[in-house]
């Protein structure tokens, strides 16, 4: 009973995977339908550009069959170009809180894992290839993928990382649902990416199924002679909506942090964490239901699915696209790069040069028209007369019907050939239409005598412009693919204490460990570099590649140098032109400047930095003092104490000049107290005159008779 019950079981799943196949397939030939005109104009402009032989595909290498067919490829270079300004202006990602606060350390931690991950998965081959397809035939992407830091280990739980890798001809191998609009497939629901085989690796990777190929109907009309057989699998991502429920459990303790776990993992006996929390102090307190988006990820060729390879992490389709240039026109999205608006004009100008080629190529010299009988003999002399240079040529007589020689000569000459008049005017002109529709490239890449910059930045600026939209469309890809890279990392990397390497701004490693237990602001116990609390906002901003940035820098720096007079600043400035110089064999002198720096406290020293500098400031301090700086050291306390002496005796010079001025200010007092009392007698004996000339006027005065008084 229960091996019939077992067999009921394959039988639904199978039945399950085979309707999972059949609607992928249905809906991947309405799609590919859709847009095979566009997507084969599409790889037919790579062709173009690219590929020796192109741009004479089709009917026009009929019309020039047996005749020369050059190829002056005008559009490569305008494209060298863009892709030239697109590698020497990188674009990076920038995780920033989306509360509008200042950076923190979880985002620069993000940053730094992320530009890690960048470097060890080669990124940087994705991002070119993706640029580079959208640029030249309008479409490419990459993808991000999560696997084993030892991809050859069978261990589960082993430690995984987020890899960047290329897809290859995305304008015929990458396809979304047809009702996702918006430019990164945000809103997309599902997402199929083909990969071709060969047989025997289509053998030795699936042994057990038929090599069927999924239907890929979009191949060019050219033929190439090294096209191999392809067998085509897909990778189908599928866009699940579940319903589960939440358990929160809180600890006992004050100031420990509650933990969550969803319903799959706390239904599952094998990995039921409950009793484990309960027993460290942790409560289940509450419980709520939520719908939660997961990816599902197939394997799948023309007849079977190959590998159910389950959720992904994540809650998003792992596939980023970059458009050229991108619209919906008749609700079809259609696409172009930097080549199709100017194939036209290239092919005549490959037909005219080609038939100016085979104009010059006849000959220039008019050549004698003779019978037979006038060069019977003299062959080998004409022919070899551009060779020898004969002083003379010989005819042989004609003789006429009455046996008389006949006058003779050449009966006629060849022409030289002309260039037709509207060739040259053609010409002309289809050369100033290549320069309006791809730009003119010589006013920007030739710097001519007695030009200022202001004019040649113009130049530039003028020739930037009509390359942005590409760096533009390519910045929005690279924003959504630090998205996805957020939202795996999330699930990926989530081991307590796991040590990962970071990479900072510029360029220098360092590393950071995960979800460590440490103290908040507060002093209160907490997790501590957890990204699953990342909940940033994602942009990118393309700029210099670091090594400009450090040009830049040095270049700035360099520039103030004659302005400085104060030998402090004068030496900051010059540490950091040597810590921003570029070139072989400079890492140690950088290092050495940037430690110099640190010292003076001008630039902020890492964690690393600081233990360093911290134990280099203990070890001086334990050390004992060199013969020298005991020298030094008892000079400076002899000088020390001849200031205290001689400063001793200025206080008590002091001490007696204030002694000797009290004497003479109490000599002054005591003057002022005398001069005082002297003043004071003679105003009373004034004040007796006074009285004593008040009470004679007040008597009577004498009659005439009486004698006056002798006064």
């Amino acid at each position: 009973m229960a091996d019939d019950t077992k067999m009921s079981k394959e039988d639904r799943d199978a039945a399950a995977m085979s309707d999972v196949l059949d609607r992928s397939l249905r809906e991947f030939t309405r799609i590919q339908a859709a847009s095979r005109d566009e997507r084969r104009q599409c790889i037919e402009d790579r062709r173009f550009v690219s590929i020796a032989g192109a741009q004479w595909e089709g009917l026009l290498s009929l019309q020039f069959e047996n005749k020369p067919k050059l190829e002056v490829n005008k559009i490569a270079l305008a494209l060298i170009r863009i892709i030239n300004e697109y590698r020497n202006n990188k674009i990076s990602v920038n995780f920033i809180p989306k509360d509008g606060a200042p950076k923190g350390t979880l985002s620069d931690i993000c940053n730094g894992l992320y530009r890690a991950d960048e470097q060890s998965s080669c990124a940087d081959e994705a991002y070119d290839n993706g640029f580079e397809e959208g640029a030249s035939g309008g479409i490419g992407a990459w993808r991000l993928r999560h696997d084993y830091v030892d991809e050859d280990e069978d261990d589960d739980d082993g430690p995984q990382k987020i890899y960047f890798e290329p897809i290859f001809d995305a304008d015929t191998c990458v396809y979304f649902n047809l009702d996702a609009k918006r430019q990164d497939k945000s809103d997309a629901k599902k997402c199929w990416v083909l990969t071709s085989h060969t047989y025997d690796d289509f053998v030795d990777e699936w042994p057990d199924y038929d090599p069927a190929t999924w239907p890929k109907n979009n191949e060019t009309q050219a033929f190439d002679w090294t096209t191999t057989a392809k067998i085509y699998t897909a990778e189908y991502y599928e866009v699940e909506r579940t319903k589960i429920t939440i358990y929160k459990f809180e600890h006992k303790g004050d100031g420990v942090d509650p933990r969550y776990i969803e319903k799959e993992d706390y239904d599952d006996p094998d990995n039921d964490i409950s009793d484990e929390l309960k027993a460290t102090g942790f409560t289940k307190t509450s419980e709520k239901k939520k719908t939660v988006r997961k990816i599902h990820k197939y394997i799948m060729c023309g007849n079977a699915i190959l590998e159910d390879c389950g959720y992904i992490a994540g809650k998003n389709i792992p596939i980023i696209p970059n458009f050229g240039k991108r619209w919906f026109v008749d609700n079809i999205e259609r696409a172009m790069g930097h080549v199709r608006l100017a194939k036209d004009a290239q092919r005549l100008k490959n037909m005219q040069l080609s038939k100016l080629a085979e104009i010059s190529s006849l000959s220039t010299v008019e050549k004698p028209i003779v019978t037979p009988e006038q060069m019977a003999g003299h062959a080998v002399m004409w022919s070899e007369d551009n060779i020898k240079n004969n002083p003379y040529l010989l005819l042989n007589a004609i003789i006429g019907a009455d046996g008389n020689p006949m006058a003779f000569g050449p009966q006629a000459y060849t022409k030289v050939p002309q260039i037709p008049p509207a060739m040259a005017a053609l010409l002309q002109i289809t050369e100033e239409d290549i320069k309006d529709l791809l730009g003119n490239q010589e006013a920007g890449e030739q710097l001519q005598n007695n030009i200022s910059g202001i004019a040649v930045e113009l130049v530039q600026n003028k020739l930037d412009m009509q390359t942005f939209i590409y760096i533009s469309n390519m910045s929005k890809a690279i924003k959504r693919c630090g998205e996805v890279w957020l939202s795996m990392a999330k699930e990926i990397y989530i081991e307590d204490g796991r040590k990962l390497p970071t990479i900072n701004e510029g360029g220098e490693r360092s590393s950071v460990t995960l979800n460590q237990m440490g103290l908040d602001d507060k002093g209160m116990p907490t997790q501590l570099n957890s990204l699953t609390e990342a909940d940033f906002e994602v942009i990118a901003t393309p700029g210099p590649t670091s090594a400009s940035k450090r040009a830049a820098v040095v270049r700035s720096l360099m520039a103030l140098l004659p302005m400085i007079q104060d030998p402090q600043t004068l030496q900051v400035i010059i540490s950091m032109i040597m810590m921003n110089m570029e070139g072989e064999g400079v890492e140690e002198v950088r290092d050495y400047f940037r430690k110099k720096l640190v010292q003076m406290g001008v630039v902020d020293p890492t964690k690393e930095e600081a233990a360093e500098l911290q134990q280099e400031q203990q070890a001086a301090a334990q050390q004992p003092p060199s013969a020298q700086d005991q020298f030094l050291q008892a000079s400076a306390v002899q000088a020390e104490a001849d200031a205290k002496l001689k400063q001793s005796a200025t206080v008590l010079n002091l001490a007696k000049t204030l002694q000797t001025n009290a004497d003479v200010v109490k000599t002054h007092a005591e003057a002022a107290k005398t001069a005082s009392d002297i003043h004071g007698g003679k105003v009373d004996q004034t004040l007796k005159v006074i009285e004593a000339l008040e009470n004679k006027a007040a008597q009577p005065l004498p009659t005439p008779q009486t004698p006056l008084p002798n006064q």
